[in-house]
C-alpha cells in the first residue's frame, strides 16, 4: 500500500456526502415521533419480536439519477441491498415488495428486469407491490420481510470489542457511482450460501453487533454504528484490506455488494474471521471499539477524529434504551 496522507483522506471523509446524507434519519425520525416506539430506531431493519425469534422489516428507496441511469443495476439494488439489511441484522429474507414509477412499460421493464434477475438469483421471491407506469420519471422502492434466530444489531457494539470489515472484493466498479458490484455475475448458489454467513455467526453467539456497509462507506457505517451503540471507533486504516488497484480513499466512499462490520469479542475474531475466508470472502480486523463518543482514522500513530457524535450527532438517535 502507498503512503497514507492522512489528514487529506480525514478531510476527504469529513466532507463526505455519503455520510452527511445520513444526518437526514434523525430529522425524518423526529417527525415521525418514532423514537418514542418500543421498537428500536436506525437499526438496519426494524426487529419486530415474534414468538422465539424477530420478523425484521426494511424498506430502501433509490436516487432518481441512479434509476435513471442504470435502471437494470437498480432493480437489481432494489432486492440485493434489502437482502443485506436483513441479513445485517442476523437475519434470512422472506419475501419482498416494490414501487415502481416509470413511463410507460418500455420505461420500467430494465427496472423490473433487474429485480427479477436478483429475486431468482438469491431465491427471495417478489410478492407483489405498486405500480405507476404513467409518469414522466423512472422512480423506485423496495421493501422486504425476513425472520431472524437471534440478532445482530446497531445498539450493542461494545468497549473491549474488535471492529472486523468484511467485504467480497471479487467484483469490479459500476461506474460513474462508487458501487463496488460482485454480485451479478456470481453463481447464485455462492451468493445464496454467502447470504449464511451472518445468521450463523449470530446462532452461534461470535457477535451481537453488527451493520450493512452503506452509503457513507466502512467509516460512515462505523458513526452510525457508533453513535446507535454509545461508543467509540477507532479505525486503522493501514489494515483495511484494498482491492487489486482500487484506491484507499475511493474505497472508504464504496458502497459495496456485500459488505458489512461486525463488533466482535476478542475471543471471537478468530472464529468469525474463518467463516468468511471459508467463503471465500475478504475479513479483517481494522480498528477497536472503546469508551467515547468519537470515531477516528489512525495511521502510523496519528489519530485524526472524523466525527465526534456527541459534539455533531449524525442519525441523532441514541443507544437503545433512548429509542425504547
Amino acid at each position: 500500500m502507498a503512503a497514507i496522507d492522512l489528514r487529506t483522506l480525514a478531510d476527504t471523509l469529513q466532507a463526505s456526502s455519503g455520510i452527511a446524507a445520513k444526518h437526514d434519519i434523525g430529522a425524518v425520525t423526529a417527525m415521525l415521533g418514532v423514537k418514542a416506539q418500543s421498537v428500536p430506531v436506525g437499526d438496519d431493519c426494524a426487529a419486530l419480536p415474534d414468538g422465539d425469534g424477530y420478523l425484521l422489516f426494511a424498506i430502501e428507496g433509490f436516487i432518481n439519477a441512479f434509476v435513471a441511469a442504470d435502471p437494470w443495476f437498480a432493480g437489481w439494488c432494489g432486492v440485493m441491498v434489502n437482502i443485506s439489511d436483513v441479513v445485517a441484522m442476523g437475519g434470512r429474507p422472506t419475501a419482498v415488495v416494490d414501487a415502481v414509477w416509470a413511463n410507460g412499460e418500455a420505461g420500467a421493464a430494465p427496472v423490473l428486469e433487474g429485480m427479477r434477475a436478483a429475486a431468482e438469483a438469491y431465491g427471495v421471491p417478489i410478492v407483489g407491490g405498486h405500480t405507476n407506469i404513467r409518469t414522466d420519471r423512472s422512480q423506485l422502492s423496495v421493501a422486504i420481510l425476513g425472520k431472524a434466530k437471534r440478532l445482530l444489531t446497531s445498539f450493542d457494539a461494545r468497549p473491549g470489542d474488535v471492529l472486523v470489515a468484511a467485504i467480497d472484493h471479487r467484483g469490479r466498479y459500476r461506474e460513474p457511482f462508487d458501487n463496488w458490484e460482485a454480485a451479478t455475475t456470481a453463481p447464485p448458489e455462492r451468493l445464496r450460501g454467502d447470504l449464511e454467513i451472518l445468521p450463523e455467526i449470530a446462532e452461534a453467539g461470535l457477535s451481537i453487533a453488527a451493520k450493512d456497509i452503506s452509503q457513507g462507506g466502512i467509516v460512515g457505517t462505523a458513526i452510525m454504528l457508533a453513535e446507535c451503540s454509545g461508543v467509540a471507533i477507532n479505525i486503522n486504516v493501514s489494515t483495511i484490506p484494498l482491492p487489486a488497484g482500487v484506491a484507499l480513499d475511493r474505497w472508504l466512499a464504496t458502497f459495496p455488494s456485500f459488505g458489512y462490520l461486525l463488533s466482535v469479542a476478542p475471543g471471537n475474531v478468530d472464529s468469525v474471521l474463518a467463516r468468511f475466508a471459508a467463503r471465500d470472502i475478504t475479513a479483517a480486523s481494522i480498528g477497536t471499539v472503546t469508551s467515547g463518543s468519537a470515531v477516528a482514522v489512525a495511521d502510523g500513530g496519528v489519530r485524526i477524529v472524523i466525527r465526534d457524535y456527541a459534539d455533531t450527532p449524525l442519525m441523532q438517535l441514541g443507544a437503545r434504551e433512548e429509542a425504547a
